[in-house]
């Protein structure tokens, strides 16, 4: 009679059990304590947790139930702790429960959430346009994630070199792997020309993950971009003031992509110019005027306009006035001979007197 109460009673706890953990308390006050809160677990990798029944609700042990509730794993009993091992988790979508049903055939639980994670199999990134880019233009990137999971922990970050473009966050709530692309636009400039663009996906499993968070990334995509001419000379220098005879260097320098080609245009009209720099040997007055440097490539066209004033040498005038001088200055000391030194200095002699120097001449005596 006796082992019959016991076996009724036990059976009796068995079908409550199974009736309640449909109905578990998830807030008693002596509810068991999971570890870790939270399951993290790479697909196909070994997994465990322990769980705390209570402390003192479910004692005495033999007129209470103390389970795991999974439908993969293996569970040990120590007490009022069970230890739940899975050799390899390949359950993507599982909630175990840990809870006990004390005398009053009251019952209590504690879900263990799981994340069962599989880092991207392949990140790729690609542009929306095949060949090079064009300055100025809007493009799109793509980052293609493939057999992710949990595509809602997944981050991906687009890059330009080391510089962070931008963030983008899956929406798909689906525990199993799935495959996930990603956008960015962007407007290209000539500093994007062999620029490196690729992109990362992270999955961000939060505290109870992995450290650091699994990371992918792509391989690098070299970006080729065309860009209009970009002058390093001002496009309207000042007025060049040069000297006949004197030679004549106009520089007109642009950087492009394609390589810019170079024309000149030329008040003198004298042949065809294709160099970024013109030289004229020993201009005249016919080369005077203006001067167009014309900048073209594929994408765009720049212009340089140089004006050039031609003057008369002045070293000419300088070496006839030094020389008018000099004729000046020979004439005045001529005539200062004649007209003053030879007056003033030597005396006056007159033609009469000069036959007179053989006259004898007569000694007057001085007074004493």
């Amino acid at each position: 009679m006796l082992s019959f109460n016991i076996f009724l009673r036990i059976s009796l706890l068995t079908s409550l059990c199974g009736f309640h953990v449909l109905g578990c308390d998830f807030n008693c006050p002596d509810k068991p304590v999971l570890t870790p809160s939270t399951l993290v677990v790479k697909y196909g990798d070994p997994a465990s947790a322990i769980c705390v029944a209570c402390q003192q609700a479910c004692l005495p042990l033999h007129e209470t139930i103390i389970s795991m509730e999974a439908s993969v794993g293996n569970t040990a009993k120590d007490g009022t702790t069970l230890t739940w091992r899975v050799d390899s988790f390949t359950e993507w979508d599982l909630t175990p429960k840990c809870f006990y049903t004390d005398v009053d055939n009251h019952q209590c639980c504690t879900h263990l959430p799981v994340v069962v994670y599989q880092p991207p199999e392949n990140v790729s990134i690609s542009l929306n346009h095949n060949g090079p880019l064009t300055e100025h233009t809007e493009y799109i990137l793509q980052c293609s994630v493939l057999n992710v999971a949990p595509a809602r922990n997944l981050v991906v970050t687009f890059y330009r070199g080391q510089t962070q473009l931008g963030q983008k966050r899956a929406t798909s709530t689906t525990e199993e792997p799935v495959n996930e692309s990603f956008t960015l636009s962007f407007n290209t400039s000539k500093e994007d020309n062999g620029a490196q663009f690729w992109c990362e996906a992270k999955l961000e499993l939060g505290a109870e993950g992995p450290q650091p968070p699994p990371v992918v990334k792509s391989d690098n995509l070299t970006a080729t971009v065309y860009y209009g001419p970009k002058l390093k000379v001002p496009a309207n220098p000042i007025p060049i003031d040069i000297a006949r005879g004197e030679t004549l260097n106009l520089t007109c320098l642009a950087d492009g992509n394609p390589n810019p080609l170079y024309n000149w245009s030329l008040p003198s009209k004298k042949g065809h110019h294709s160099e970024p720099i013109l030289t004229i040997e020993s201009v005249d007055f016919q080369d005077a005027g203006q001067y167009v440097c014309t900048v073209r490539n594929s994408v765009n066209t720049a212009q340089v306009t140089f004006n050039v004033n031609v003057k008369v040498d002045p070293t000419i005038y300088i070496i006839v006035a030094v020389i008018l001088a000099v004729i000046l200055i020979a004439a005045g000391a001529v005539l200062f001979y004649f007209f003053y030194y030879k007056q003033n200095k030597m005396g006056e002699y007159q033609l009469k007197d000069v036959f007179r120097l053989g006259t004898r001449h007569q000694l007057i005596p001085q007074s004493s």
